[in-house]
């Protein structure tokens, strides 16, 4: 067996950190961690997987993996399983992370467990824990169909520097153009001087009670006062607000973050099952009944308007 495969979360060359996350859990298990990463002209980011532990980073490089997609990426890994045997694979839980261990899974009619905040993974065995009904309660899962396969959701592993070799291995390129099913005509990123939202180490999110573009703007200056990003509940964003990329909850992002400050935001549990596993929470709410308090390390009951004009006065000084 070829022990761990942590596959690389990238895009042209930016590596997610969920990446190195993913890496330094994977040493926890005992067995020989690699980096398995596709792409155009990426194989001078090897030794970035070396630097966290990566005993051998796996290179495929080609046109057909400028873009991410899902029939050629299958195909290839597929093929690397049939001549390596590695013993697990972690995927990110981000969009493609989830579309690429599902559709491998199916391929291989192996098991998956998905959106895992804990893993243990030896003698062939995978064990995973994973949060279920808006975070109120824990799941364990057990994987024995082999390889292992999990995505793992961002920001719940901590990153830990670790030389590893580095070895570099270019397997053959197995997957062609008859392996492409649908093509990218055009990618518009989303330009923005703050974090990426399921990345950040601190969220400032904003819900019904910001009232309006007056309100958010407070959020958004509070966030760029602490550096953080912006996240909205589905309210803000039903309302437009906000872009449906920063929604936080059940149906748009989880975010897990060191600081999560909820401004106007009651905690109905799809916004729960979004951010409750943050690692602090700070409410703001003019109810002292709203549920959001139930999940918050601190709570303040009060006007979002008067808490963070006097709350940047203190950060000012």
């Amino acid at each position: 067996m070829a022990g761990t495969w942590v596959f690389v979360e990238q895009r042209d060359g930016n590596i997610r950190k969920v990446t190195f996350e993913m890496l330094t859990e994977a040493k926890k298990f005992g067995d020989e961690v690699s980096a398995v990463v596709f792409g155009k002209d990426v194989k001078g980011l090897a030794p970035e997987f070396a630097k966290y532990g990566a005993e051998k980073v796996y290179v495929v490089e080609g046109d057909v993996f400028a873009e991410y997609n899902t029939g050629a990426y299958v195909a290839q890994m597929a093929a690397m399983i049939s001549e390596f045997s590695p013993n697990a694979i972690l995927f990110a839980h981000s969009f493609n992370g989830r579309d690429f261990g599902s559709r491998l899974a199916q391929k291989l009619e192996a098991g998956l467990a998905t959106d895992v905040i804990g893993a243990e993974i030896s003698a062939g065995k995978g064990v995973f824990t994973r949060s279920i009904y808006a975070g109120k309660a824990l799941a364990k899962v057990e994987i024995t169909t082999s390889p292992i396969l999990a995505t793992v959701r961002p920001g719940v592993f901590e990153v830990e520097e670790g030389a590893g070799a580095g070895e570099v291995v270019e397997p053959a390129v197995a997957a062609t153009d008859a392996d492409v099913y649908q093509t990218v005509k055009e990618f518009k990123p989303t330009i923005s001087a703050r974090p990426e939202l399921t990345e950040a180490p601190v969220v400032i999110s904003g819900g019904r009670g910001c009232k309006g573009p007056e309100g958010i703007k407070l959020v958004e200056d509070l966030a760029d006062m602490l550096g953080g990003a912006v996240g909205g509940s589905r309210a803000s964003i039903d309302s437009g607000w906000l872009g449906h990329e920063l929604q936080v909850g059940q149906t748009g992002k989880v975010v897990n973050p060191n600081l999560y400050i909820a401004a106007g935001i009651s905690g109905a549990i799809q916004h729960l099952a979004g951010m409750s596993s943050s690692k602090f929470i700070a409410s703001i709410n003019t109810d002292p009944e709203a549920p959001i308090f139930g999940v918050s390390d601190f709570g303040v009951v009060g006007d979002l308007f008067k808490v963070i004009p006097l709350l940047m006065d203190e950060l000012k000084k």
